[in-house]
């Protein structure tokens, strides 16, 4: 199991993040298969995360390059796409992998459908679909995601949250006063009858030493039955880094997917699919293949 590093560097940003080491899980036999097309209020992105747009103008007006918008979630007004999202003509086969680390930034947090607490950012729709080794979809599992804002920080209030034990706050939040009264970036979901979720966020930020990322953590009945994560392709994050209004104070990521020391060499197997909303949101899927 590889561990988040814990040699953070000075960041040339507003924002900084002390050192301090991650914590790890043991190994859990899963599979990871993002596939499928939207429906008509997306249109398909590349590999890449392109929109085939050669517009890389920063306007500072209300959308970014190649029309994504800008400000948070207030910004959406598209529709979720509904479950052909998931579909794929290919038969139904797993790739096994193993759980990634929890790292040091979690706690338990309450139960929503928006989860950025108006922060601003890239719209997304994260939209995750829980099913068995026979494609079968799982309901009633509970699905816990966490990441951090445009600055590479993590929220920090732990008031009343059931589990804060593994929280390293200092490290997370750089003890910033909006980010330790704050819980943005962080909800959880019960899976529908078709084995999904739907949250309302923002594309994350990056911090020293680790590519782009979004935690999730798959429950039921109280028993941790999955902790990974999902990340994004170089280009599209670098695309958003270095030309989004909400992004480009910050920069280019300076850790891409083949220097990350969690998604290792198979990083592949955990990228989400992407498309872009007619409304300029991100739409980021993936299927998650668990065994009973």
């Amino acid at each position: 199991m590889t561990l988040e590093r814990d040699n953070k560097t000075t960041l040339k940003r507003r924002r900084f993040i002390k050192t301090a080491a991650g914590l790890t899980l043991a190994p859990i036999a899963i599979g990871l298969w993002g596939c499928g097309s939207s429906d008509s209020n997306s249109t398909t992105s590349d590999t890449n995360g392109s929109t085939g747009s050669d517009d890389s103008t920063d306007n500072g007006s209300d959308t970014s390059t190649d029309g994504w918008a800008s400000g948070g979630t207030a910004s959406m007004v598209s529709d979720f796409p509904d479950d052909s999202l998931f579909e794929s003509s290919s038969v139904c086969s797993v790739a096994l992998t193993g759980a990634q680390t929890e790292g040091p930034c979690y706690f338990q947090s309450d139960y929503l459908d928006d989860i950025s607490e108006e922060q601003t950012g890239l719209p997304m729709m994260l939209c995750l679909q829980l099913i068995d080794e026979s494609c079968n979809p799982l309901s009633g599992y509970e699905i816990e995601v966490w990441h951090c804002d445009v600055d590479g920080i993590y929220s920090g209030d732990t008031s009343d949250s059931a589990d804060s034990s593994n929280f390293n706050s200092s490290f997370c939040t750089g003890n910033e006063s909006d980010a330790l009264s704050a819980k943005w970036f962080r909800g959880i979901a019960v899976t529908d009858s078709s084995g999904r979720v739907n949250l309302k966020s923002c594309f994350p930020g990056w911090y020293s030493s680790r590519a782009i990322h979004i935690h999730f953590r798959i429950r039921r009945n109280n028993n941790d039955q999955l902790i990974s994560q999902f990340g994004f392709t170089d280009a599209f994050c670098q695309d958003i880094c270095t030309n989004h209004v909400d992004y480009s104070h910050h920069g280019e990521p300076d850790t891409l997917l083949g220097q990350d020391t969690v998604f290792g060499s198979d990083y592949n197997d955990y990228l989400f699919d992407i498309e872009q909303n007619e409304d300029g949101s991100l739409l980021a899927y993936k299927r998650i293949i668990i065994s009973e």
